[in-house]
């Protein structure tokens, strides 16, 4: 991992809302929890990938994610996560998701930076 890596550093990722996003509320398709998890977490590792070495990824530790407003399937929703902090291999961020209408969702998020080979053993491991 760079020692560039250091709060302020951002990273933003816009999905347009498809049917496979969505949850049905009434006569309505709108974008999901989980599916808003999933484009924050996204965000947050277009930050990171700049600043990780080859042979590194990361994971997600934490989310804590307030869904404040529907979208409808068919908007356009752009997430942004900004580091707030960088401790070893924990990195902290705020994230914040809007579409066309304002903000849609809000929180932190966390990763921690991994070793790919180190992980991929792990992963092995509960395999057999």
């Amino acid at each position: 991992m760079s020692d560039r890596l250091s709060p302020g550093v951002s990273g933003s990722l816009t999905w347009v809302v498809a049917e496979r996003h969505c949850t049905r509320r009434g006569d309505h398709d709108i974008f999901s929890t989980p599916n808003l998890v999933h484009l924050i977490e996204d965000a947050a590792i277009e930050a990171l990938a700049p600043y990780l070495a080859e042979g590194e990824g990361s994971v997600g530790s934490k989310v804590e994610i307030a869904h404040v407003a529907p979208t409808l399937k068919g908007a356009a929703v752009r997430a942004t996560a900004t580091v707030t902090e960088v401790d070893r291999r924990r990195v902290a961020f705020t994230v914040a998701a809007e579409d066309g209408n304002g903000t849609i969702g809000q929180g932190t998020h966390e990763r921690f930076i991994i070793n790919l080979d180190k992980f991929a053993a792990k992963l092995r491991e509960l395999e057999s």
